[in-house]
């Protein structure tokens, strides 16, 4: 037990990192090309991408223009974790992120535990990107007259999941006298007079099924763009970091200046009447968005992997985390008042919320419409660009300690680049993106993203006596007596707002949708969870005299995850339980710090 939960010093990390002591890494390293402005700009390119562009309308949908409540909240829940890890980059400027963050403070086996599930954040979070980038890309073809085989830009799960669901309804109407594009243009409308309850993506599904091509008994189903944008942003990555940080500045400023155009534009046909009542659904309809604006700010953290690029870490790596948060915070809630100013919250359930406001539907202005079909397409690519940069170098820092095979961690000797990471990066979400589903992915990657940050918070309270108290982003503050008072005022609130929020924690029954037992406290059990973590923590803070940054973090993280539901966190106690066999049967055997303390 004491060999799983052995800590590697701070020293120990950096010595062996200026050592690049495995046999495979090259002696020049990584090349050093990130300045502050660099940084904040690959920030910003991780942040602002699929979130903003697809998924917030049907958080919008639900919460009304409440909805920037939840943009705030989950901004102030990523700030605190963004302060942690800036404690962290500032004094472990090496590649590895949250991983080399945990073998620090928590030892190896949550080191690993901690690198498996970041693998959940890159690789599983840019095979969803992926696919929300291949969907904007074939609705820009679409625009310019070039169509797709419907066959080629849709998975094939979806496919046969729509033919199977919606089949018989499409061939009925077909059978009355409608086409496709018919079919297409009146599933569009967010409140579609199809009684079927048709939408666009079954009329897609059906299409792709019906026309697909044979071989064999296998019909020929792919999302072809993904795989394309996935083997160019891999072969750019693969090239070197300063070709990739060009892209990225550029495509930043893109991406912002077409933000900024919607911001003005839009600004000029808000309604005041479309923000009353101005939680239409009240608090329940606020969170139910955690997952899709949970999933606008993934990213960040990110940055910490691209250390050994950075000209002066210590300095402009925590920075360029905090600014790059605060601009896109700021970009959101104004972007959020104005969708929700524009057009009714309810017409906002749409994949493209952006173009919609301003399609026929909206104010009818095309040329906006169509500046924003191209910008997702780029806001959406850097993403892919900033994620593709940090797995890679990830699987170096695992690969270093011994935790994976030597090879991951070799560097290329003219591009000066973890050349085999990358290319397996790139393998294993062009793959997957060619057959998988959205709906899929995306809250995989989000429980995966939350569970690193809490652990980083959890690991500068581990750290605080370490770090002391000079020179901090986490600045110690006593929690002793704040930390209680927040958690009593949480309560009474809830017990005077929504009184039944407490009471259905220890209810087995669901009167409204005539449910009992299981099937009703497996959904209310993550919150039972939460609410004696918080009870332990607050007793432990008043206890010990924990810093209240980190204390925060964490349970903001943790309380975001309750949101999720529970089969998520199903799935992902499966991947981590993979994990645990990955590690017990390779890692631990050829861990460096275990064979060196021997």
């Amino acid at each position: 037990m004491s060999n799983l939960f052995r800590k590697k010093s701070i020293e120990r990390i950096q010595a062996d990192a200026n050592a690049g002591f495995t046999e495979a890494e090259h002696a020049g390293g990584l090349r050093r090309s990130l300045g502050l402005f660099d940084l904040t700009g690959l920030g910003i390119a991780a942040i602002i991408g699929a979130g903003i562009f697809s998924m917030v309308g049907n958080a919008a949908a639900s919460g009304g223009p409440a909805v920037i409540f939840l943009f705030v909240f989950t901004a102030v829940a990523c700030m605190l974790s963004a302060l942690c890890y800036a404690d962290f980059a500032a004094r472990i400027p090496i590649s590895g992120s949250a991983y080399t963050y945990a073998y620090a403070s928590f030892g190896e086996l949550i080191a690993w535990i901690i690198g498996w599930d970041l693998l959940v954040e890159y690789a599983i979070g840019n095979i969803a990107v992926a696919i929300s980038w291949s969907d904007y890309f074939t609705g820009l073809m679409s625009r310019m007259g070039w169509n797709i085989p419907a066959y080629f830009t849709t998975d094939y799960l979806s496919a046969a999941r729509g033919f199977e669901s919606k089949g018989s309804d499409i061939s009925t109407l077909l059978g009355s006298g409608n086409t496709l594009d018919a079919l297409r243009g009146m599933a569009s409308e967010p409140l579609s007079s199809l009684s079927s309850g048709l939408n666009v993506a079954a009329v897609e599904a059906y299409q792709a099924w019906t026309t697909a091509p044979m071989l064999g008994g296998l019909r020929i189903i792919c999302d072809l763009p993904s795989l394309v944008i996935v083997f160019l942003i891999t072969a750019l990555v693969y090239v070197g970091i300063r070709e990739s940080k060009i892209a990225s500045n550029l495509m930043v400023a893109l991406k912002l200046a077409i933000i900024g155009l919607v911001i003005v534009v839009g600004a000029f046909y808000i309604k005041p009447g479309n923000w009353s009542p101005f939680a239409p659904n009240g608090f329940s309809g606020v969170t139910s968005g955690v997952a899709a604006v949970f999933f606008a700010y993934i990213g960040f953290d990110a940055l910490s992997t691209t250390a050994e690029e950075c000209k002066n870490p210590r300095r402009d790596l925590p920075r360029a985390m905090i600014y790059s948060l605060v601009i896109c915070t700021v970009l959101y809630c104004i972007l959020a008042l104005v969708l929700t100013g524009m057009k009714d919250s309810k017409e906002l359930g749409v994949g493209n919320p952006l173009a919609f406001v301003f399609g026929p539907q909206g104010v009818n202005l095309p040329w906006v419409s169509g500046i924003v079909a191209v910008g997702a397409v780029i806001a959406i690519a850097t993403v892919l660009l900033v994620f593709q940069l940090g797995q890679p170098r990830l699987w170096m820092a695992m690969s270093r300690d011994g935790l994976l095979p030597p090879i991951f961690a070799s560097i290329h000797p003219r591009f000066r680049t973890p050349w085999f990471s990358t290319i397996i990066t790139g393998l294993l979400v062009a793959i997957p993106s060619l057959f998988m589903n959205l709906s899929e992915v995306t809250d995989l990657s989000v429980i995966g993203t939350l569970f690193a940050f809490a652990l980083v918070c959890g690991g500068v309270l581990i750290k605080d006596k370490e770090f002391g108290r000079e020179n901090r982003y986490a600045r110690y503050i006593n929690g002793q007596y704040l930390v209680p008072l927040l958690f009593l005022a949480a309560v009474v609130l809830i017990a005077w707002k929504w009184p039944g929020q407490i009471t259905s924690l220890f209810s087995l029954v669901d009167e409204p949708n005539g449910k009992q037992g299981w099937e009703v406290y497996q959904h209310r059990l993550p919150y039972l969870v939460f609410a004696i973590f918080a009870t332990a923590i607050t007793i432990l803070t008043f206890v010990k005299k924990l810093s209240l940054i980190p204390v925060l973090g964490v349970l903001s993280c943790a309380y975001l995850m309750t949101e999720l539901g529970v089969t998520n966190w199903i799935r992902f106690g499966i991947w981590l339980l993979i994990g645990f066999v990955v590690y017990f049967f390779y890692g631990y055997s050829h861990s460096k710090l275990r064979m060196s303390d021997r």
